[in-house]
């Protein structure tokens, strides 16, 4: 339990020797707020960032032994670097922003540095930082063993030294990202370049040199992160390692994780969510209604697209990945006109967005957006890029037969006397190797209902299914050539 030292009004009383015993020269002060966790004694504090990192220690193998407990029971999982990284780079863009807030506060036009680099690293409505949770493993349960001084009601003064280490129980990356913010900001301040590592902000092409314009943004930066951001560490007492394990799992664990369709729904700071937010939904460019659960009852489709499947269409259209995650405005404005004519093209496509949707066209099935994305890019965009090619594909979409009764979605369930009637001799050079016994079933064929359903692997499908339109429209065979 808490409890707090009753010093006389004369102060502490005693003898030099015991006095000096009882004191230790590296203690600090600190303000807390007192906290019952589910009648756990604990307490609060706000810690500037820039003192978190020196406060604290993870108990993972790496961070014992740099504290010399390599001996002491691991509590905590390795760290994953890029993920540190991309907190920083969030916390450096709320960084901006809270210097874009303090200009107009102060009734000041933003330098135009400063909008340079809102604009090159994406807007937000609204940025903050969890709680950290931590433990103090030098003290007894409750805190026995600390010095604690009475303040206002709710608040004490609790005096940690440097033994008094914090051992981060859940939000070591947050950790480390304030360090590589800090580092950067020291780089870039001193140094008047861009640092590499952490590539924290890198400016449109090669010149790596700071402006004395972008120097003043980034002084202003660095003094916010230092003098006035700060974060609160909610601290447990005298916890051991079984203790901290326990509280690690249930931390990380009992939550229930957010639905990737709303996930996307509340995201506006993702430069490809905000493009499918302002220019293709509320720009009615996009001609079917957005659905935030996927339709698997083909009998109850409005013709809508998933928002999951939508981000993921997008994801390879723009960036020519799987994910949206980190997406920046750099990435993709060049790019965004490229996108609209796509969907509109899509949208042409006989049945696409209409009732009944799916039994009405393939294009309808996410997967064949993905293959006409992926041949998008790389034409457009990619190593190969062609603009005659790119214009014979996005003219030719219109051309393709997107029904289900089209045989060339049935090229693997069809025989090689079928394929020769139905004209599809030509299409096996664009395809695969199918000799070295890979799987080529990628979907299949209802005769009853006179539908084509491809499969769940998407990731393997869309290229061959890319390569079907390849053929179809004379474009390049991709197995002509080193990609």
């Amino acid at each position: 339990m808490i409890t707090i030292a009753e010093d006389n009004a004369n102060g502490m009383t005693g003898s030099l020797r015991s006095l000096k015993g009882m004191a230790d020269s590296s203690a600090h002060p600190y303000v807390a707020m007192l906290n019952s966790n589910l009648g756990n004694d604990c307490i609060a504090l706000a810690l500037p960032m820039y003192r978190l990192y020196e406060m604290s220690a993870v108990a993972n193998e790496r961070g014992l032994a740099e504290r010399g407990a390599a001996g002491e029971m691991i509590a905590q999982r390795k760290l994953d670097p890029k993920h540190a990284a991309g907190l920083a780079l969030y916390m450096l863009r709320g960084l901006i922003s809270a210097v874009a807030r303090d200009f107009q506060f102060r009734k000041i036009d933003e330098p135009a540095a400063l909008v340079t680099l809102r604009r090159n690293l994406g807007p937000q409505p609204y940025f903050s930082t969890q709680p950290i949770v931590a433990n103090i493993r030098t003290c007894g349960p409750g805190g026995e063993g600390l010095r604690f001084e009475s303040t206002l009601v709710g608040t004490v003064k609790v005096f940690l030294s440097d033994r008094d280490v914090l051992w981060i129980i859940d939000g070591q990356h947050r950790r480390i990202a304030m360090d590589l913010l800090f580092t950067f900001l020291k780089l870039v301040t001193t140094n008047h370049t861009y640092p590499k590592r952490p590539a924290l902000y890198l400016p449109p092409g090669d010149d790596l040199s700071v402006s004395p314009e972008e120097l003043a943004v980034w002084n202003k930066v660095y003094e916010f992160a230092r003098s006035q951001c700060s974060i609160v560490v909610d601290v447990h007492l005298g916890l051991d390692p079984t203790q901290e394990q326990q509280l690690f799992h249930d931390l990380n664990n009992l939550g229930k994780k957010v639905e990737s369709s709303l996930a996307f729904q509340f995201d506006n700071s993702n430069a490809v969510n905000l493009f499918i937010k302002e220019r293709l939904i509320d720009g009615h460019v996009l001609q079917c209604p957005v659905a935030e659960k996927d339709v698997s009852d083909w009998h109850d489709d409005q013709g809508a697209i998933g928002r999951k499947d939508l981000i993921a269409v997008n994801a390879r259209l723009l960036l020519n990945k799987t994910t949206v995650a980190g997406a920046k405005p750099a990435d993709i404005i060049e790019k965004t006109q490229t996108a609209v004519d796509f969907w509109e093209a899509v949208g042409a496509i006989p049945g696409f967005g209409e009732e009944g949707a799916k039994q009405k066209t393939v294009a309808a099935q996410p997967i064949v957006l993905k293959a006409l994305a992926k041949l998008v890019y790389d034409f457009k965009f990619g190593k190969g890029a062609d603009d005659g090619l790119y214009r014979r594909l996005l003219d030719g979409i219109g051309d393709i037969d997107f029904s289900h009764d089209n045989p060339m979605w049935r090229y693997y369930e069809l025989s090689e006397e079928e394929r020769k009637t139905k004209g599809l001799s030509g299409l096996r050079a664009f395809l695969p190797s199918d000799t070295e016994g890979f799987n080529r079933d990628i979907g299949a064929f209802d005769n009853v209902r006179r539908v084509m359903r491809f499969g769940a692997k998407h990731n393997d499908i869309f290229p061959i299914l890319g390569d079907m339109v390849r053929w179809k429209l004379g474009l390049p065979n991709r197995h002509d050539r080193d990609e």
